[in-house]
C-alpha cells in the first residue's frame, strides 16, 4: 500500500529513469569488472570515468532545469554553486594528501607550502573528515542561494536582470578565487589527488564506485524533483513560471516559493559537481566562468526544459558530442555549440523531449479523433439503410 502510494506520488516517469539510471549503475561496472579487454562488450577505465562525468553533468542539468524550467528562473551564474560544492570536495581531498605532497608537510597542502603560509587558515579546519565536507558540498551553495535569493526575490528582480546579476555573482567568485591569497591555489587550485575515504582515486574499482554513486545519486535527483512538481507546492511552481503576478495577486508569496527552488536548485549543483570533482581530479576557477554555466543553459535547452529526461538528455548529448569535436576539431566546437542553441531555439523551442512530446500527444489525439469518426459512422450507417 505505501509502495503504491509512493509510486503515484513521485510518478511513473520518474520511476522509469531512475530505474534505468540504476541498471546503468549496476551493467557498466559489471561489463568493466566481469568481462576481459578483448570483449567486444568490454567497457574501458577511461569509458567509465567519462560516463561517469557525463552524469555528474545531467544531474548539474536536472539543478538547473528545476529553477528555469519549473519556476522560471533563468539563472546564467549556476556556476557559483557547483563550483563552490566542488571546492568543498576539493578541499577534503587535498588534506588526504598529508605528508605524500611534494613538499611532505603533514598539515599544509603544496600550495600552501609554496606561497609560504605558516599555518592552515581558519575556513580550512575540518575538511580532512569527509561527514564535514559532504555537508559544506550543500550547506556553502546553499546558503549563497538563500542570501543572494532572498534579497533577488524580494527586490522583485526578475526576467533578463535576475539573469545578469546571477552572471555577475559568479564572474565575482572567479575574479576572487584567482587571487593567491584567497587560500583556494589561485590559478592552479587544487589537484593531485591521493585517495577518498583512503581508497586509492586512480585505482579503477574506485572509478567504479564513483560511477556508480553518481548514477544512482542522479536518480535520486529524479525522484526529488519529480516529488516536489507533483505535490501541491510543485503546482504554485507551474503557477509562478507561467503567471508570476497572477500567482502574487491571489495571495501566495512568490517570493519564497522562488526563493526555495533556487535554493534546493544550488544544493543539488553542488553535489553534481561534488561528484564530479573526483572524477576528473581538478577544481579550479575557471568553473565559475559565466560560459561554463551558460553551457549548462544550453543542456537544458537542447534536452527540454520543464521535463525530467530533458536535461539529462541534454546534458549527455551535448557532452559527448563536444567530445567528439574537441577530440577531431576542437577550434569549431564553440561555432557548433552556438549554432546548436540558435537550432534549438529557432526550431526546437521545448527541446527534443517536449518537441518528440507534442509529436506524440498530437497522433494520439489524431488516433481518438479518427477512431471516434469511426464509432460515429458505424452508428448512422444503420439509420441511413433503414430510411431508403
Amino acid at each position: 500500500m505505501i509502495s503504491q502510494r509512493l509510486f503515484t506520488a513521485l510518478g511513473a516517469r520518474a520511476w522509469i529513469v531512475f530505474v534505468v539510471l540504476a541498471a546503468v549503475a549496476v551493467v557498466v561496472p559489471v561489463l568493466h569488472l566481469m568481462l576481459p579487454e578483448t570483449h567486444p562488450l568490454h567497457v574501458p577505465e577511461f569509458a567509465v570515468a567519462l560516463i561517469g562525468k557525463y552524469l555528474a553533468f545531467a544531474l548539474l542539468a536536472l539543478a538547473l532545469d528545476l529553477a528555469w524550467g519549473y519556476c522560471g528562473i533563468l539563472s546564467l551564474g549556476h556556476g557559483a554553486f557547483f563550483a563552490l560544492g566542488g571546492y568543498a570536495m576539493g578541499m577534503y581531498l587535498m588534506r588526504q594528501i598529508g605528508s605524500r605532497g611534494v613538499y611532505g608537510d603533514p598539515v599544509l597542502p603544496d600550495f600552501m607550502v609554496f606561497l609560504n603560509y605558516q599555518e592552515l587558515p581558519w575556513f580550512w579546519y575540518g575538511f580532512d573528515q569527509f561527514w564535514f565536507a559532504a555537508l559544506m558540498v550543500v550547506l556553502v551553495p546553499g546558503l549563497l542561494a538563500l542570501v543572494f535569493g532572498w534579497f533577488a526575490f524580494r527586490s522583485r528582480v526578475t526576467g533578463v536582470y535576475l539573469s545578469i546579476i546571477t552572471q555577475a555573482l559568479t564572474f565575482a567568485l572567479m575574479l576572487a578565487f584567482f587571487r593567491n591569497d584567497m587560500g583556494f591555489g589561485g590559478n592552479n587550485g587544487l589537484t593531485d589527488f591521493k585517495d577518498i575515504l583512503g581508497f586509492d582515486i586512480q585505482a579503477g574499482s574506485t572509478r567504479v564506485t564513483l560511477f556508480a554513486i553518481s548514477a544512482l545519486t542522479l536518480g535520486l535527483g529524479v525522484l526529488v524533483v519529480s516529488a516536489v512538481i507533483r505535490s501541491r507546492f510543485g503546482k504554485v511552481l507551474l503557477a509562478v513560471r507561467d503567471a508570476e503576478s497572477r500567482a502574487r495577486f491571489i495571495g501566495y508569496r512568490v517570493e519564497n516559493v522562488k526563493l526555495f527552488a533556487f535554493t534546493l536548485s544550488a544544493c543539488m549543483a553542488g553535489i553534481a559537481w561534488a561528484l564530479y570533482v573526483p572524477q576528473v581530479g581538478i577544481i579550479n576557477p575557471s568553473e565559475f566562468a559565466p560560459a561554463r554555466s551558460i553551457e549548462v543553459v544550453i543542456w537544458v535547452a537542447v534536452g527540454g526544459r520543464g521535463t525530467l529526461a530533458g536535461p539529462i538528455i541534454g546534458a549527455i548529448l551535448v557532452n559527448g558530442v563536444k567530445t567528439v569535436f574537441t577530440a577531431a576539431w576542437a577550434e569549431a566546437w564553440l561555432f557548433v555549440l552556438g549554432g546548436l542553441f540558435v537550432f534549438v531555439t529557432l526550431f526546437l523551442p521545448k527541446g527534443i523531449v517536449g518537441t518528440l512530446g507534442d509529436l506524440w500527444a498530437r497522433r494520439r489525439d489524431h488516433r481518438r479523433a479518427a477512431s471516434t469518426a469511426a464509432e460515429e459512422g458505424s452508428d448512422v450507417r444503420p439509420s441511413t439503410t433503414a430510411a431508403e
